[in-house]
């Protein structure tokens, strides 16, 4: 889990690469959780805290 001073200092290239490594996260953690594998339930918080904070930071560096 990054802070959201880390992800100001990225590119929004790098920015949006995190963005979909954290989708394909997310979508694999829910994936894990259907067929029955229990992954560790913190982890849905903290992919989905992190992808709001990028998009967060993406809005702040389009809007000025």
């Amino acid at each position: 889990m990054a802070t959201a001073q880390s992800y100001r200092e990225m590119s929004v290239a790098d920015l949006n690469k995190e963005l979909v490594a954290l989708r394909r996260e997310q979508f694999n953690l829910r994936m894990q959780l259907a067929t029955g594998n229990t992954p560790k339930l913190h982890k849905f918080s903290a992919v989905r805290k992190d992808i709001a904070r990028i998009k967060t930071v993406l809005n702040e560096k389009r809007n000025g």
